[in-house]
């Protein structure tokens, strides 16, 4: 066999004689390792050189480091440590080492990488400042590991506090951008809040992307060929509830229908809807944000 013709089988060869656990565990190293990348290339070429913060532990040390002048890559190691041993009493030793290693890259990588500040539009600094460092926790996140603490003590006072870990999070982040801005300035402080938002859209992207799923529920006569439809069209499952119709234009209904419920990618919801309109323009359709999923025909992508 030609060299040339080996060597395009290679990488195929290998992945085929590499047992899934390598393969996986070769993945998850390379999403680290592009999350730290991409968060390092966020703090130095565009929040570091300007003074934007960001939200969580890392908005605490960007805020720290300009306050009193220690190093970031200092300050982000330092500052997390209690966050992974939270992480290793609440979500075992795998998932604190991954953490502990990550952020050691990343400490390390603002310690040596150096980058000229790509702009000084402060708009642009805090959105693609934002973009970048929400993609590197994305990328984190995917492989197993984070880049933030946060998260983790979010959901352990989520345990214990009747609130959720959204709201805690959020709550946290209030603190951090009005300690901004009473210690920098208030500019400074709202330039970071669309730092953080840009951050928080994107790593909900890269978790859930073009896959983000909704629920879909339709109501109508013609349930049969709108259950064929989603099934033989769209390869999708459903479930049919039996209901009786209640108050409608026509006044106090009896009627008995069937209810369609079935879950799609948000990519998929056009056609959906397309196809319900074709055989049915009547039916009353409504949809629902859908933020996890387990079994079924949909295939959810793990996170790590």
């Amino acid at each position: 066999m030609p060299a040339t013709s080996l060597a395009a089988k290679a990488p195929g060869l290998l992945a085929g004689l590499a047992p899934p656990g390598v393969r996986q565990g070769v993945a998850q190293a390379a999403l680290l390792l592009l999350g730290v990348f991409v968060a390092a290339l966020g703090l130095k070429g565009f929040l570091l050189p300007n003074g934007f913060i960001d939200g969580g532990v890392t908005g605490i040390a960007l805020l720290v480091s300009q306050l009193t002048g220690v190093p970031l890559s200092v300050l982000i190691l330092v500052i997390n440590i209690p966050f992974i041993g939270l992480g290793y009493y609440q979500l075992g030793p795998r998932f604190a080492g991954k953490t502990l290693l990550t952020i050691l890259a990343l400490a390390g990588a603002l310690l040596v990488v150096e980058l000229p500040p790509l702009t000084h539009d402060k708009l642009l600094i805090a959105v693609f400042g934002g973009f970048c460092l929400g993609a590197g926790v994305g990328l984190a996140m995917r492989g197993g590991g984070v880049l933030d603490g946060t998260e983790i003590l979010a959901v352990y006072l989520s345990r214990l506090l009747p609130a959720s870990v959204g709201d805690i999070v959020l709550i946290i982040n209030i603190v951090i951008f009005g300690v901004a801005a009473w210690l920098l300035s208030v500019e400074t402080a709202l330039y970071s809040v669309l730092t953080y938002l840009a951050a928080a859209k994107t790593v909900d992207f890269i978790l859930v992307g073009i896959e983000e799923y909704t629920g879909v529920t339709i109501l109508s006569f013609h349930s049969v060929e709108i259950r064929d439809a989603i099934v033989n069209k769209l390869h999708r499952g459903t479930t049919v509830y039996e209901c009786t119709q209640g108050f409608g234009s026509h006044g106090p209904q009896h009627l008995k229908m069937e209810a369609v419920f079935t879950i799609v990618t948000r990519l998929e919801v056009v056609r959906l809807t397309d196809e319900i309109r074709r055989i049915d323009p009547q039916a009353f359709v409504y949809t629902q944000s859908i933020s996890d999923i387990k079994g079924g025909l949909i295939k959810k992508r793990a996170l790590h």
